[in-house]
């Protein structure tokens, strides 16, 4: 009888996954699903109204606009701390980037609950928590729990798209059917580009999305209105 040969389990690179869908589960509390990042008012204007038109402006923000500028923090963020620099400039810009009176609470709160809410795995931290931009608050958290930059990117991306997609899905409306295929066609763009910007640097940043910039700003003063921003 053949021997069957069971390959040795790679129990830390589990243990960063597990950590991954945990810190980056909808379930955890940070409060993104209260925030649109200005789709509510793209929505309200007729900018975004149907499936082709949530995936080009999510494409844009995610290559060319603020998802892909936080990715660029988040990699100067987990390198700073991995090599036990100091963020604390990194935070500053990320600060200093938010383009409207709401996506800076949106940015800065979601980042301190997060920070707030991690000191269970972030042992031996004495820091106080204070307002930290998001996408620098989870780096550090990642690159102090041995999770792999570009796992650690890549899982960020896609968490910050699906709660966009999940917002979008009550907002235009559409089908859930028509949110699980944005979340699969987005699947090799977020990949590329959590591999791109693991090889960038802080003069990697810039934004070409104005519209969405315009949009959040515009939200602020809504009538009517589900989200934060």
């Amino acid at each position: 009888m053949d021997t069957i040969t069971i390959p040795m389990t790679d129990l830390s690179s589990n243990t960063a996954l597990l950590r991954l869908m945990t810190w980056l589960s909808p379930a955890f509390p940070v409060g993104a699903f209260s925030y649109s990042h200005g789709v509510e008012r793209a929505v309200h204007n007729g900018l975004i109204h149907d499936k082709t038109s949530l995936q080009n402006w999510l494409s844009d923000l995610l290559h060319h606009g603020s998802i892909w500028n936080d990715a660029v923090l988040f990699t100067a963020s987990w390198q700073e701390v991995a090599r036990d620099g100091d963020y604390e400039r990194i935070s500053a810009l990320g600060e200093a980037m938010a383009g409207s009176k709401e996506r800076h609470m949106e940015t800065m709160l979601q980042g301190s609950a997060f920070l707030q809410a991690i000191a269970h795995w972030d042992a031996g931290s004495s820091e106080p928590v204070h307002e930290i931009p998001y996408p620098v608050a989870v780096a550090i958290i990642a690159a102090r729990n041995g999770v792999g930059l570009e796992a650690g990117l890549a899982a960020f991306l896609h968490a910050v798209m699906s709660n966009l997609i999940q917002g979008a899905v009550r907002l235009i409306p559409l089908g859930q059917s028509h949110g699980v295929a944005l979340m699969a066609a987005f699947e090799k763009p977020i990949i590329a580009v959590a591999q791109h910007a693991a090889v960038s640097s802080l003069d990697d940043l810039g934004s070409a999305a104005i519209q969405s910039d315009i949009m959040a700003m515009q939200h602020e003063t809504q009538y009517s209105r589900i989200f934060r921003s």
